[in-house]
């Protein structure tokens, strides 16, 4: 079983910035981001394939980038000009396309105040 350990996460005015980092216990092959805010469901963010494939959602796109250091077993979330909905716990996770074990990290928070 993979290990996921999330890190970055905070409070931050709107249209600041936070990087999200997320470190796994094992090689990792496609990893993604996902954000629960409160009361819905949890949802896609962004994902990036080992060959650097990345696909984001619209909400994020143009704001968000994630990356990967396969060296490390991390990849990271830079989420720029974030707005108040962006607020969301959010959760790093393996094979967000299906093909292979799914594991969650235990998610950080994302407040962003307005």
């Amino acid at each position: 079983q993979v290990q996921l350990v999330e890190s970055g996460g905070g409070l931050v005015r709107a249209g600041g910035s936070l990087r999200l980092s997320c470190t796994a216990s094992g090689s990792i092959t496609t990893m993604g981001w996902s954000r629960q805010a409160p009361g819905k469901q949890r949802e896609f963010v962004a994902a990036v394939t080992r060959d650097d494939i990345t696909n984001y959602a619209d909400s994020v796109k143009g704001r968000f980038t994630i990356s990967r250091d396969n060296a490390k077993n991390t990849i990271y979330l830079q989420m720029n000009t974030l707005k108040p909905e962006d607020t969301a716990v959010y959760y790093c996770n393996t094979n967000p396309y299906g093909g292979g074990p799914r594991y969650w990290g235990q998610g950080t928070q994302v407040t962003v105040s307005s």
